[in-house]
C-alpha cells in the first residue's frame, strides 16, 4: 500500500508529484534530507531537553513564587497531560496542512510560551504557558517526524531516525545536568529563557531549509467528534495516572477516570468506523508489525521511563550528590545512547528491526535486573556499568520501534503515526511511574515498621509511620534538626536500606517487563510503506 507524494518544489504553491521511490535532486539548501534532519533536531531537542531540565528548576521556582507542593507539581502535569492529548490530533493536523507549517507553527509556539514562563510572576502563570508549551511541543514532535518519513529515501530513513533518536536521548539525559548548571549560576528563569535562542535558530533553519511533502489523498476534512472522543479518553487516561499516587490505586475517583477512559476509546473506535475520513483509520492496526510497534513502544518506556524514575532519587538522596554530578553519573547512559543510536539504524537498514529490537530489549531487562542488585554503597563504575548496558539497549529499541510505526504506515497518515509513536512513549513513561511507583510504595508501605521497630527506633504513630512511609518512597530519611545524632543515623539507615528494597523490586518488574517486550519485537518487521518515503533530495 504506497502513494505517491505531492511536493510543493519552490515554496509558492506550484505542486509537482513524485514517484515514491526516485528522489528528485534537491535545489540548494531546500529539501535536502540531511539539513532537514539538522533543522528538525534543533526543534525536536528543545522540546525532549524541556522533560527534563524543568525538575530541576521545580526547588527554585516554589521558593521564589511561594508555591505550594501541589501546585508545583503542575508544573510537570500540566505541560505532560497536554502534550499527551494532543500528539495524534496534531499530527492529523500535520497531515492536512503540511508538516511544514505545522512543525514552524510548534517551534514559534514552543520558544514564546518558554519566554512568557520566564517573565511570569505567580504560579498560576507559570502552569498556564506550561500547557501551551505542552499543546505546541505536540505540534512539532508529529510533525519532526513526518518531515523526515517524506524526505528521505527508505535505505536511509532508519540512519535518519536514528540520529533524530540520539538527539532525544541525549536531549532528555543532558536536561537534569545543563538544568543544574542554569539554575545554580545564573536562574531558575534561564530554563525557560534558552529555549527563546533555540527556538530562532529553528525558525530560521526550518523557513530556509524545510519542503513542504503533502500526499495526494491526503485527508481533506476533519473528524471533530473523533478528535473530541480521543482527546478525552486521552485526558481520563492520563489523569487517573497522574492522580493515582494521590488518590491511591483503590479509591473510586481513580477508578472512574480509567472505566471513563475505556468506555471514551470504546466510543472512540465505534464512531471510527462510521466517519467518512477518520481520525485514526482503524485498519491501519491491521498492521501486525505497526501494532507491534506501538506496543513496543509503551512497554520500553514503562521499563525506561518507570526504572529511571527512582535512579535520580538514588543517586541525589542515597548517594548524597548534587543535581549535577547526579546528571554526570548518568552519563553512560547519555554517552551509549548517542554512539548506539546511528550504529542501530545502519544495523536495522542491514538486518531488519527484528533482531535489534529484539536483542535490545533483552539488555534492557539485563540492565534493570543489574540496577536491582544496587545498594547504599555500590560505587560508580558499578553504576555506569547497568547504565551503559541500559543505553546500549535502548538505542535500537528508540530508532526501531519508531521507524516500525512510522514505516508501517501510508504516507498520508505519517503525521497521525509520528502521533502514535509519541502518545504511545508518553503513555509508556506514565504508566512506568505510575505502576511502578505504586510498586515502590507497597513495598516501602510493607517493609517499613518491620525495619523501624528492628533497629530499635521509637515507635511511630500511624500518621508519623505514612508520613515517614512518603519521604522513605524517594529516599529520604524522615529526621529533623532536632533528633540526635545517634538516632538519626539509625533512621538514615532504615530509610536507605527499605529505600533499596523498593528500587530493587520495581526494577525486577521492569526487567519483567522488558523480557515481554522482547517477544513483542519478534512481531516487528520492516515498514511496508517506507519506500513510499523516498520524496525529495540529494543525498
Amino acid at each position: 500500500m504506497t502513494s505517491q507524494t505531492t511536493i510543493d518544489a519552490t515554496g509558492s504553491g506550484d505542486k509537482a508529484s513524485a514517484a515514491p521511490s526516485d528522489p528528485l535532486p534537491a535545489r540548494g539548501l531546500r529539501g535536502h534530507p540531511w539539513f532537514t534532519l539538522i533543522t528538525v533536531a534543533v526543534g525536536v531537542m528543545m522540546v525532549a531537553l524541556d522533560g527534563t531540565i524543568v525538575a530541576i528548576a521545580n526547588p527554585a521556582i516554589q521558593k521564589d513564587l511561594g508555591a505550594s507542593f501541589a501546585e508545583v507539581q503542575w508544573i510537570t502535569n500540566g505541560y505532560f497531560l497536554a502534550l499527551a492529548v494532543c500528539l495524534i490530533t496534531a499530527g492529523k493536523l500535520g497531515d492536512r496542512f503540511g508538516h511544514r507549517q505545522t512543525f514552524l507553527i510548534g517551534v514559534v509556539g514552543f520558544a514564546a510560551a518558554s519566554g512568557a514562563i520566564g517573565l511570569s510572576d505567580s504560579i498560576a502563570l507559570v502552569v498556564t504557558f506550561r500547557v501551551l508549551q505542552g499543546l505546541f511541543g505536540a505540534l512539532l514532535m508529529p510533525a519532526a517526524l513526518g518531515l523526515l518519513r517524506a524526505t528521505f529515501p527508505a535505505e536511509r530513513l532508519n540512519m535518519a531516525i536514528g540520529i533524530w533518536g540520539m538527539v532525544i536521548g541525549a536531549s532528555t539525559a543532558g536536561g537534569p545536568i545543563l538544568g543544574g548548571v542554569l539554575v545554580e549560576h545564573v536562574s531558575w528563569q534561564s530554563v525557560f529563557f534558552i529555549n527563546v535562542p533555540v527556538g530562532l535558530v529553528a525558525l530560521v533553519l526550518g523557513v530556509l531549509i524545510l519542503l513542504d511533502h503533502r500526499a495526494e489523498n491526503a485527508p481533506r476534512s476533519f473528524d471533530l467528534l473523533g478528535i473530541a472522543l480521543l482527546s478525552a479518553a486521552m485526558f481520563c487516561l492520563v489523569w487517573a495516572l497522574i492522580k493515582a499516587p494521590t488518590w491511591g490505586w483503590g479509591d473510586a475517583k481513580t477508578w472512574a477516570f480509567v472505566i471513563g477512559s475505556v468506555v471514551l476509546f470504546a466510543a472512540f473506535a465505534l464512531w471510527e468506523t462510521k466517519v467518512k475520513e477518520p481520525l485514526i483509520p482503524l485498519a491501519l492496526f491491521r498492521s501486525v508489525p505497526l501494532s507491534a510497534g506501538v506496543v513496543l513502544m509503551v512497554l520500553m518506556a514503562i521499563a525506561f521511563m518507570g526504572g529511571l524514575f527512582f535512579v535520580t532519587f538514588y543517586l541525589q538522596n542515597v548517594h548524597g550528590m548534587k543535581p549535577i554530578d547526579a546528571g554526570l553519573h548518568l552519563l553512560p547512559l547519555t554517552g551509549m545512547m548517542i554512539v548506539g543510536s546511528p550504529l542501530a539504524g545502519a544495523m536495522i537498514t542491514k538486518l531488519g528491526p527484528r533482531i535489534p529490537l529484539a536483542g535490545g530489549m533483552a539488555a534492557t531487562a539485563i540492565a534493570m535486573y543489574g540496577m536491582s542488585t544496587l545498594e547504599t554503597d555500590t560505587g560508580s563504575a558499578v553504576m555506569s556499568l547497568w547504565f551503559a548496558l541500559l543505553g546500549l539497549g535502548l538505542a535500537p529499541v528508540m530508532v526501531g520501534a519508531t521507524e516500525v510505526i512510522v514505516g508501517n504506515a501510508p504516507m498520508e497518515l505519517s503525521g497521525v503515526a509520528g502521533g502514535l509513536q509519541q502518545a504511545a512513549m508518553q503513555i509508556g513513561g506514565s504508566l512506568g511511574t505510575a505502576v511502578l511507583g505504586a510498586v515502590m510504595a507497597s513495598k516501602v508501605d510493607g517493609d517499613l515498621p518491620g525495619n523501624w521497630t528492628a533497629a530499635g527506633l521509637p515507635a511511630l504513630t500511624p500518621a508519623q509511620l505514612d508520613q515517614a512511609s512518603e519521604a522513605v518512597q524517594v529516599g529520604v530519611a524522615p529526621v529533623t534538626p532536632e533528633t540526635p545524632a545517634e538516632v538519626a543515623a539509625k533512621i538514615t539507615d532504615v530509610a536507605h536500606d527499605t529505600f533499596i528494597s523498593g528500587m530493587s523490586l520495581a526494577s525486577l518488574v521492569a526487567a519483567g517487563v522488558a523480557v515481554v517486550a522482547v517477544f513483542v519485537a519478534l512481531l516487528t518487521k520492516r515498514g511496508e510503506n517506507a519506500e513510499a518515503g523516498a520524496g525529495v533530495g540529494h543525498i
